[in-house]
This record gives C-alpha cells, structure tokens and sequence, in this order.
C-alpha cells in the first residue's frame, strides 16, 4: 500500500496492473480500499486498477468539521493528477463511492470515460436524512458498535454472513475499526446531498449494478438514479447493499464486459 498527500489531505492508495485503461473502484461509506479485494485483482489482468481510502476512511486522513461531495471529487481528481493519470479513466464506487463517481463526472468531464455505479447512494430525502443525522451525533459519543445493528442487518443480512463466516467475521472487524467522527461527518454529508437535479448533464456510458436484498437503494431506486442520466442499462445481482463483497463473480463479469465495450482493451498490444 501507498500513502500520498493530494488535495490537502493524506490519502491511502493502491494501484494493480501495469498496462490497459484506468479503472478507479471506491468503496462505500464505512468501507476501505478492501472492500474490492474479491474484485479488482481480476480486472487489474487487463486494466490499471486504482483503489483508495477516500477522505476519513481507513488509513486515510480523518475528517475534522464538515465535508462535501465536491471536496471528495476533488480529492480523487487531485490523487490521479498526482499520480501521473491525465487520460480520461473510469470510475467505479458503490453506495456512497457510487455518488463520488457521479459527481467525479460532474466536475472533471474531461477526465471521465465511463461510470459503473452499485447501489449508488446520492440522496437521503425526509426521514432517510434524519436517521443519519441522528446516528452522525450518536457516532463520536457511543462508537461504532452502537449503530452495528441498524447497519450490518440490512447491509450484509444473515444469508450472505452464513456463506463464508470467516470472511464475515473479518468483515464485521474491519467496519468497526471506522472513525467514529469522520463516519458521522460523511453521515451528514450524505443527508444533505441530491444529485439527481444534475444527472441529466452527465454524457457518458452509465452502468447500473443492483442488489436485490438491499432494502435502501433497491433496484427501483438505482433504476430512477440511472433513468435520470439517460440512456441505461441496470443488471440486478443477488446480494445486498455490499455488492463487491457478497457478489464479486457478478460485479467481475459485468463490469469487465461493460468495460471491453465502452473502453475496449487491445490485447495484442498488452494495452
């Protein structure tokens, strides 16, 4: 692992693959880097593949005050330049790392070839908000373990834990070992986000992947979120609101093979 200062902050990182296009994968709210560790190995065989801890996250720098989506954006814009990525790269994310890759498109078009979102998470309306903030200023009092319940429930419900309780287990360590306080500031940053007034700007390729178990972003939802961009295409998995995780074969397959259409590998010349 690598650990550069980009944007004003410290930011854990990792790069798999040495030729091919950039694919970058960003883990959800209260996940790391390794929440593709089922997934980015194998697409790292034809790609460059850059995961990170984003802003607050993992071994990343935490969060003090108050954060945006932009600033997260901007935070993997600066990453890339810093790295010596200026040709435009995919972005992938999940949940809360699929509304940074929406607005990554947003604001830095230019260096946006393709957009792959799972359960994307880009509003909290109404009592969804509330609950959030609620939990942002439980968070920093009580730790982690005071929301395990609400969150791992229905975010990794019994029947996925009961395939492979090991990985599970490590799991459930590794997501309480969050920040306590940054989580609670990405809670409210969530709560005040909307982007679907600026979906409609975004021009390229979109790919939707949905878990069916998912309770808060069910394949309704990403279905409205992918409908307000345009032209779509949205594949329901079984698995729940961790979809690299509890589905990875799946997330492979789909994003590899959505990836050689938009962004076609010449694998004769290994690139």
């Amino acid at each position: 692992m690598n650990w550069i200062d980009a944007n004003g902050v410290g930011l854990r990182y990792d790069v798999l693959g040495t030729t091919g296009p950039v694919l970058v994968l960003i883990h959800e709210m209260g996940g790391t880097l390794e929440s593709w560790d089922r997934v980015a190995p194998e697409l790292a065989r034809t790609r460059r593949v850059v995961r990170y801890d984003t802003r607050g996250a993992g071994l990343s720098e935490k969060i003090t005050g108050e954060i945006d989506l932009k600033t997260m954006a901007s935070d993997l814009a600066a990453l890339l330049g810093a790295l010596g990525i200026d040709e435009p790269v995919a972005v992938g994310g999940c949940a809360v790392g699929g509304a940074i890759a929406l607005r990554f498109a947003l604001d830095y078009s230019e260096r946006t070839a393709a957009v792959i979102v799972l359960n994307p998470a880009i509003d909290a309306p109404g009592e969804a908000g509330e609950r959030l903030i609620s939990r942002s200023h439980i968070l920093p009092e009580k730790g982690m373990r005071s929301i395990e319940a609400a969150s791992l429930d229905t975010g990794y419900p019994t029947r996925f834990r009961e395939r492979d309780p090991a990985h599970y287990a490590s799991f459930r360590v590794r997501w309480l070992g969050n920040d306590p306080a940054s989580l609670g500031a990405l809670f409210r940053m969530l709560a005040r986000t909307d982007l679907f007034p600026e979906l409609p700007r975004i021009e390229v390729p979109v790919l939707g992947l949905s878990g069916v178990h998912d309770p808060l972003r069910p394949p309704a939802y990403v279905r409205k979120v992918l409908e307000a961009i345009g032209p779509h295409e949205v594949i329901e998995i079984d698995a729940a609101h961790h979809v690299p995780d509890q589905a990875p074969d799946l997330v492979t397959r789909h994003i590899g093979s959505f990836l050689d259409r938009v962004q076609p590998v010449d694998r004769r010349a290994g690139t």
